[in-house]
């Protein structure tokens, strides 16, 4: 199919699926075809002493080797080849199991190696030089090791609105893989918000991809994720964009729940008063197995309700039980994925007594 066809498809695909929840126009926000995946893992096939990049096949166990990949982001493109190249005339190839890569808009990069063997001295000090002499951050994983060289991270730099924003972004943490189209869906999130004078709770928060844009429009939020590397970034990210309406806690979506409701204590709330907040509008941006039956309830008591979905059957099953209290006033579908038949969404719900 064309790249046209492909989202006409996908949008014929969505009406006809969540129809029976929203009647009106559903918004369509499409990628870029080649060069835009700013995240991305590869197998490494080892065949007749040399390497290759590779994928999984469509068949379990299946391995296909790649001799390239016009998805990903024009600079982890250009280094691919590089990198195999120099892992090869270096010999630091053996039992190398997997290579993941995190890349910038300015172009800076972070590779991960996977390894089945313990990284020695000898090649540290070999991926050392490597990492200066192709100016990236080299860090090699193996079973109870990680060994970085340079920094564990990189600072991506999105535009939202015409305002730049700033994210520490940590290897193997999750981020939003791409760029163009998540700039699109923190935008979309921003339009026509209601209650911005009181304040957002947000689940699975991350880094902060979405918490550090929404700070501008509510006055105060409290964000929640379950990760401490991602909320050590939070943090961070905080500082980067000079946000100070926003509090961070490590808990799960259920945690939260039971404090707000004054059923447990803890202590990683510790500094945070829940009494302060008056908590009117959720954001969500649950993993692909979607809301709990609890989170579900928790939810119907917000004026207004933004849900981010990775995954349609799941948002489609928890629009069933939101929609016994709320009303879709706005959808959207991301193309984060082009050329799969995945596809990110996003539902803007108002509670029927507020309409």
């Amino acid at each position: 199919m064309s790249y046209e066809d492909q989202l006409l498809f996908k949008l014929e695909q969505t009406r006809s699926e969540f129809g029976e929840f929203f009647d009106k126009e559903v918004e369509i926000f499409a990628s870029k075809q080649k060069h835009f995946r700013a995240r991305a893992e590869f197998r490494i096939y080892h065949s007749d002493g040399k390497i290759s990049y590779a994928m999984n096949g469509r068949v379990k166990g299946e391995i296909v080797p790649i001799d390239e990949c016009l998805i990903v982001d024009r600079a982890i493109y250009d280094l691919m080849p590089k990198l195999l190249s120099r892992l090869q005339d270096l010999k630091v190839e053996q039992r190398l199991f997997g290579i993941e890569f995190l890349s910038s808009s300015r172009g800076e990069v972070a590779v991960t190696l996977l390894y089945h063997k313990k990284v020695d001295e000898q090649m540290r000090s070999i991926l050392s030089r490597l990492a200066d002499e192709l100016s990236i951050s080299i860090i090699a994983r193996s079973r109870g090791e990680r060994v970085v060289f340079g920094r564990d991270h990189i600072v991506e730099e999105l535009m939202v609105d015409g305002k730049k924003y700033y994210y520490k972004q940590i290897e193997a943490s999750f981020t939003q893989p791409n760029r163009g189209v998540n700039e699109q869906m923190i935008s979309w999130s921003l339009k026509d918000l209601k209650f911005c004078d009181a304040d957002l709770l947000e689940l699975y928060c991350g880094a902060g991809n979405f918490t550090i844009p929404f700070a501008s429009r509510f006055a105060n939020i409290l964000a929640t994720e379950i990760s401490k590397s991602s909320i050590a970034a939070a943090k961070a990210n905080l500082l980067l964009n000079g946000v100070h309406n926003t509090q961070f806690a490590r808990l799960s979506s259920e945690e939260l729940r039971s404090a707000l409701l004054r059923e447990r204590a803890f202590k990683r709330l510790e500094g945070v008063d829940l009494a302060k907040f008056n908590l009117m509008t959720l954001f969500v941006d649950p993993p692909r197995s979607g809301l709990d039956p609890k989170t579900l309830e928790f939810a119907s008591g917000f004026s207004q309700v933004i849900y981010i979905s990775c995954n349609p059957a799941t948002l489609k099953r928890d629009l069933e039980v939101l929609c016994k209290t709320h009303s879709v006033v706005s959808m959207a579908i991301f193309d984060q994925f082009a050329h799969t038949n995945h596809l990110e969404m996003g539902v803007k719900l108002l509670r029927k007594a507020q309409i």
